[in-house]
């Protein structure tokens, strides 16, 4: 009797972030179709394509957001293909939205303390980055000196960059980032890049969506180009 080789176990890290086949709608309108993506530990990973094809549609059915979504997606060993947004954010799966959606009747300061969640540790065990008010300031030093403003007194730029420390708060182990460089002057796109690869230096995943391909270029490691709700090329 002939005897098959062995196979091979394959050395591939698990990714944090696995999507396969991912489909959803609004209402009887279908804008995500049959995404499958991927994103490791500590990777950056851009959804690329013009206004419209289907980039913040795709973050919000990972998060959970849209009305209806079918597929699997698989993040940090969790099966969280129909978990609501809430709980995927207590598991650690940070969301930024292109609008901001700040609460613009508190300050700076209390903003950042609403998205206080506890410390989180890898699949593994070990411990995964923690961000303190500290850490936060000296990534965006503007908001140290701001910290008693009224959210409804910043600029655009200014609350994207709260929106990004109010995420980091809660200790995510990947950042779903819509647009982070849409309608914001040029010095703040520069550091949201370098918040970018603060993040992943810390072992943070991002999966962001960007129509500005030179700003995704330079932060990612990877990327996927979509059009009318699809990915067509994986880089």
């Amino acid at each position: 009797m002939k005897h098959l080789p062995t196979p091979i176990a394959s050395t591939a890290p698990t990714p944090l972030l696995d999507v396969q086949g991912l489909n959803a709608w609004y209402g009887a309108a279908q804008v995500v179709f049959d995404a499958q993506l991927h994103v490791q530990r500590g990777e950056v990973v851009a959804l690329i394509g013009r206004n419209g094809a289907g980039k913040s549609s795709t973050l919000k059915a990972i998060m959970g957001l849209m009305p209806r979504r079918t597929g699997r997606v698989m993040f940090a060993d969790r099966d969280i293909s129909k978990t609501a947004p809430y709980q995927a954010a207590r598991w650690g799966l940070g969301y930024v939205p292109e609008d901001r959606r700040i609460f613009t009747d508190l300050t700076v300061l209390e903003n950042l303390t609403i998205g206080i969640q506890p410390a989180r540790c890898w699949a593994d065990g070990s411990p995964a980055p923690q961000w303190s008010l500290d850490q936060v300031f000296a990534l965006f030093p503007n908001l140290a000196d701001m910290q008693q403003r009224s959210a409804s007194h910043m600029s655009g730029g200014e609350q994207q960059m709260l929106t990004v420390a109010r995420t980091l708060m809660g200790n995510p182990l990947m950042v779903l980032l819509d647009e982070p460089s849409e309608g914001v002057a040029p010095v703040i796109v520069e550091q949201m890049g370098e918040m970018i690869l603060a993040l992943k230096a810390q072992g943070v995943s991002v999966l962001l969506s960007e129509q500005n391909n030179h700003f995704a270029d330079w932060v990612s490691d990877r990327s996927y180009a979509l059009d009318r709700g699809a990915i067509v090329t994986a880089t």
